[in-house]
């Protein structure tokens, strides 16, 4: 019996948007347990919604799904990932083989209020230099991943927290993001 050496060609979720998100996290891929369940961030020891939970100073993580995705939205912040699909064994951005990126062209006429990208961690953070050319302000953000525990959570919202200052060169975001 014959067997393909690749794998299906796995597709992303849906962004999460709105006229006037003005920040936007990108992840790199969704992971297994994400795409499984068709939910941002769903892995159990994932620290993406504790983590931006502290940043916005409102427990989404306490939230039924349904419910962090609204509220997320009020704080003016969107989700999405840099590729719009990919092959891939696993959840791992070491593995991801024949990566398609996400079509950005249309995020400025969709979000014309964005100013700030964030990129969780550093596979997704190798688009940051393309929005920052772009005229936004990027981050880097530590992984929020279950795979990535080099940092301790306090660590990492140090420089999550870097996602709700203001960019001062932003005339639209003279106010705190959130």
């Amino acid at each position: 019996m014959a067997t393909s050496s690749s794998s299906p060609i796995l597709t992303g979720l849906a962004p999460v948007l709105a006229p006037d998100t003005r920040v936007l996290v990108l992840g790199s891929f969704p992971g297994a347990a994400s795409l499984a369940a068709g939910r941002y961030y769903a892995h159990p020891r994932n620290q993406f919604w504790p983590l931006i939970s502290a940043v916005l100073k409102e427990d989404l993580a306490s939230l039924p799904y349904e419910e962090r995705l609204p509220r997320l939205l009020a704080h003016g912040c969107g989700l999405w990932d840099v590729l719009a699909g990919c092959e891939r064994e696993g959840s791992l951005d070491s593995a991801i083989r024949k990566p398609a990126a996400n079509d950005f062209d249309r995020l400025r006429s969709l979000c014309p209020a964005l100013a700030t990208v964030g990129f969780n961690g550093q596979a997704a953070g190798k688009f940051a230099a393309q929005f920052a050319a772009a005229g936004y302000r990027t981050l880097v953000l530590p992984s929020s991943s279950p795979a990535h525990m080099a940092l301790g959570f306090a660590q990492k919202l140090a420089v999550w927290r870097r996602l709700a200052e203001p960019r001062e060169e932003h005339p639209a975001a003279q106010a705190a993001l959130f």
